[in-house]
């Protein structure tokens, strides 16, 4: 039975202002949109929650036209004002953490500590942005001519299109759209099909601080399929960047289409994270580590762990211990505090599943632990342990799942290069006591990751650093450091204050 009853999931919905059926638009109202009908499932029973209309392409036109008419003007706003609406959008936020964080777990099955994680990063990722709209620094340089000032400044970019993926709803949505508030853009969301309910309730969250201060509907909204509104918003020349998170072939579409254009892009595309256990590691500590980030979020991170290489004076004791671990998870209703690991996101989830163990087994890994699909309402599997062998095809394959592949080693030298010879290049870490061994794992010839970790995992990345991954992870870059620069133009300024002409590089040019 469900923690959540039918009437407690009616006043949930009803708290946040979301009906049975909704629009699927946002310029600044709602549209009654006019697409396909599309239910949101609660993945933990399979029944709907509530179904969001789609928008038409005529529809996603007039909220792309809205964007740019909000952008127009919000760019005029000071950069320390506009912070100030991301500061309220935060505390929108706050006051809505146990609402949001539930509704999340209900919609996408992520169980309760992990939803109200989820909104806890779109509050750090405001205070993150207040900050920062002060901090939009330029350089400023020597001018090799004499009585001339030179240094850059950035404006504004332009409305930025965000495209979700269902396993962070709402996270990735506030690492883009709060980013690109405080350097002066618009942003227009294209939530996952499967989790437009938080979608829609951040942003009326959102759009009700907007109004109270007058600040143009820069939080806008369109859902619907690649045809109606994700093609598009891609192909769009009023959007000059596109951040797009999902999966490679998604990326890849993207990236030509933008291309055409010659469009900005951000790509957080898929992960096929490793870490590496050496004999010197502290072993409790790896597996309490390993735990998360492989069965976390039902292994549907981008930053779950799929492959744990062990050293083998380690490897037995390491495997025993995991499937000691594997055997204590309680999976079950996400809605349950004492639940550890939910459902998948669907049925489709749940087959690619079992396709993966079937030609895991067909190559030559071994089942150590799981690999059942559990006869209940919902889409729940067991977390799998596979003993794999070097160079299997399906370990350099993304399964959103929770299946580890185990993998032996000699050398660290040997290591590197078998979790390097994977496409992907997300996430990394590596377990040792041995400064050398990180050291030489965080090298330039160590990981080829965008992130790369000691003696912590590979999943549950801080706001503070920049978020993303090589290779084809994308090479994208979202949230902190300076990811900023990438929402905003970079403009170079030279001022002469003198009353000569001198040319750069010592040009002559008289008449």
């Amino acid at each position: 039975m469900s923690a959540l009853t039918a009437s407690a999931i009616a006043d949930l919905l009803a708290r946040l202002e979301l009906a049975p059926e909704n629009p699927g638009a946002f310029d600044g109202a709602w549209i009654e949109t006019t697409g396909a009908r599309v239910e949101s499932l609660n993945p933990a029973t399979g029944e709907p929650i509530a179904a969001v209309r789609s928008c038409s392409p005529e529809e996603y036109d007039r909220v792309a036209a809205a964007s740019l008419r909000a952008f127009e003007e919000w760019r005029t706003w000071p950069a320390p004002k506009r912070g100030e609406i991301v500061r309220q959008v935060g505390e929108a936020l706050r006051a809505h953490k146990e609402d949001l964080g539930l509704l999340v777990t209900l919609e996408v099955g992520k169980v309760r500590t992990e939803g109200l994680g989820e909104v806890q990063e779109m509050i750090d990722m405001a205070d993150f942005c207040v900050g920062l709209s002060r901090q939009l620094y330029g350089l400023s340089m020597h001018s090799e001519r004499p009585q001339h000032r030179m240094y850059e400044q950035w404006h504004p970019l332009g409305p930025v299109g965000i495209i979700t993926a269902f396993n962070f709803p709402v996270a990735v949505w506030a690492w883009n759209a709060l980013l690109a508030a405080v350097c002066g853009d618009s942003n227009l969301w294209k939530p996952s099909q499967h989790a437009p309910l938080t979608a829609l309730a951040v942003t009326r969250i959102a759009a009700r601080v907007l109004a109270a201060n007058g600040a143009p509907a820069i939080f806008n909204l369109a859902f619907g399929d690649r045809r109606a509104v994700g093609g598009p918003m891609v192909q769009d020349t009023r959007i000059p960047l596109i951040s797009a998170t999902g999966s490679v072939a998604m990326g890849k579409q993207i990236g030509r289409d933008l291309a055409d254009r010659l469009g900005r892009a951000i790509l957080e595309l898929g992960g096929n994270n490793g870490i590496l256990v050496t004999d010197d590691a502290d072993l409790d500590l790896a597996l309490r580590a390993v735990l998360f980030a492989a069965v976390g979020t039902a292994g549907q991170r981008c930053t779950t762990t799929r492959r744990l290489l062990l050293q083998k004076g380690i490897a037995a004791e390491m495997k025993r211990r995991l499937v000691q671990a594997y055997g204590s998870i309680r999976i079950g209703d996400p809605a349950d505090p004492a639940t550890v690991m939910g459902p998948l996101i669907h049925a489709n989830a749940v087959a690619d599943y079992r396709r993966a163990l079937e030609t895991a087994v067909a190559q030559g890994g071994r089942i150590l632990h799981g690999g059942k699909v559990l006869d209940r309402p919902g889409f729940f599997v067991e977390p799998t342990l596979v003993e794999a062998i070097p160079h299997m095809p399906i370990t350099c394959e993304e399964t959103f799942a929770p299946i580890l592949y185990l993998f032996e080693f000699d050398t660290l030298d040997e290591a590197i290069a078998l979790h390097n010879a994977v496409p992907q290049g997300l996430s990394s870490s590596i377990f040792t006591l041995n400064m050398r061994s990180a050291e030489r794992f965080l090298a330039a010839t160590g990981s080829d990751c965008g992130i790369a970790n000691v003696n912590i995992g590979t999943s549950g990345a801080e706001i503070g650093g920049a978020f993303g991954g090589e290779k084809e992870t994308g090479g994208g870059r979202e949230a902190g450091s300076d990811s900023w620069k990438v929402y905003m133009r970079r403009q170079t300024c030279t001022i002469n204050w003198g009353e000569t002409l001198p040319l750069a590089q010592g040009v002559k040019f008289d008449l």
